[in-house]
């Protein structure tokens, strides 16, 4: 595993699809944070992060595509399937180097809130008299980074399997980008209503599975700094379920 982990990295930094994605994500990251907190005299971290998972719709797919189609497309699959490693340690590697860059995107975006903490530390010695909270508050923001995290990594997992069913990285790219938007957008059905007020889904078990299927309703109690363990083995779960799903493909083609 450790020897496909270190040559996806690789490939990462050789083409430029990594810098490519880091670049994308820190800018567009900085310029949410700046809108959202800064400009709008907030230290409510909230909408940021709900903003920058929608932008995941697009940058989850530029981290996803390549890994197994581009094994296809460059005729090395083979190569791959009959390489000493498992069909696991194969899809593992894979799935890490994606895991890897991305997680280091979010930590690095982190320092967008620097500005947050000097701002409300100013705000906090220039008034003496107030009792409330001035600054970001750090347990919120905490939340909200595991969070997105753990949401991404599910994602991940998904656009690796997607990649590995598609023949090229284009087809996948597409793909992936319809599958992580229905995911992500799945909880606004629930909140769609009639000219008098009335939801547009009325039926209450339709309504219930959507909203526990939903990916973005189960990230709202991270926003507010409460640890949603529940959330945490949903994420866990569709992660494995998807990943299993890519070692059964690819064991399929090896001794299909």
């Amino acid at each position: 595993m450790l020897a496909i982990y270190r040559k996806e990295m690789r490939s990462y930094f050789i083409n430029p699809i990594g810098y490519i994605y880091l670049g994308v994500f820190l800018v567009f990251s900085a310029l949410l944070c700046c809108y959202t907190t800064i400009i709008s005299s907030s230290y409510d971290t909230a909408p940021y992060f709900t903003y920058l998972i929608l932008t995941f719709i697009i940058l989850i797919p530029i981290l996803t595509m390549r890994l197994f189609a581009e094994e296809r497309k460059l005729r090395t699959e083979q190569l791959l399937l009959t390489a000493p490693v498992t069909i696991t340690g194969m899809v593992l590697g894979k799935y890490f180097a994606a895991l890897t860059l991305y997680v280091s995107g979010i930590l690095i975006s982190c320092i967008n809130f620097v500005p947050l903490y000097i701002i409300g530390h100013a705000e906090s010695n220039g008034n003496t008299y107030s009792q409330t909270h001035i600054g970001p508050i750090t347990g919120e923001i905490v939340g909200s980074v595991i969070a997105v995290i753990l949401l991404g990594a599910a994602l991940i997992a998904i656009g690796t399997l997607i990649s590995a069913l598609t023949e090229n990285q284009l087809s996948a790219a597409v793909i992936t980008i319809g599958v992580v938007a229905l995911m992500l957008l799945l909880n606004v059905f629930n909140a769609l209503t009639d000219k008098n007020g009335q939801p547009l889904i009325d039926s209450y078990p339709i309504r219930f599975v959507l909203s526990w299927v939903s990916i973005m309703g189960r990230f709202a109690a991270f926003t507010n700094g409460f640890f949603d363990y529940a959330a945490l083995l949903y994420y866990a779960s569709l992660a494995f379920i998807f990943l299993f799903l890519t070692v059964r493909v690819y064991e399929k083609r090896r001794w299909g």
